[in-house]
């Protein structure tokens, strides 16, 4: 399947993290052209998040501070989307625990559980 512009762009910024690359490399690593490697990084350049810089053979890309902060909280959403999702599998895959386990004491017996005779009782007094 194809990725998606915006994957793509991602994919970029997580590479230019911790180091400078070429057209050639990104389109490389990315497995894309390289005239759409440099519509992407122009992409990102216009947006300030990746600025070039010339050396004597080659134009080397890298990430400015605003990159660095828009790669940072893309993977922090990425990571809560997948907590959100771990979580909801969670919750379908599990039973639900009844909210008061507690059993009540049974109730059937009462404080007067021996009957009552019927006959009023007779004391015997002797004098």
């Amino acid at each position: 399947m194809q990725k998606s512009k915006l994957e793509l762009h991602e994919e970029i910024l997580s590479m230019l993290v911790d180091q400078n690359l070429s057209v050639d490399n990104i389109a490389f690593l990315c497995n894309i052209d390289c005239r759409t490697a440099a519509e992407l990084l122009d992409f990102l350049e216009k947006n300030r998040l990746v600025e070039n810089n010339h050396s004597y053979v080659k134009v080397l890309y890298s990430l400015t501070e605003r990159g660095e902060a828009v790669y940072k909280t893309l993977t922090k959403a990425k990571r809560l989307n997948k907590l959100k999702e771990s979580i909801k599998t969670t919750k379908e895959t599990k039973p639900e625990l009844s909210q008061n386990r507690t059993k009540e004491p049974d109730q059937t017996l009462s404080l007067n559980h021996h009957k009552k005779s019927e006959e009023p009782i007779q004391c015997e007094t002797q004098h």
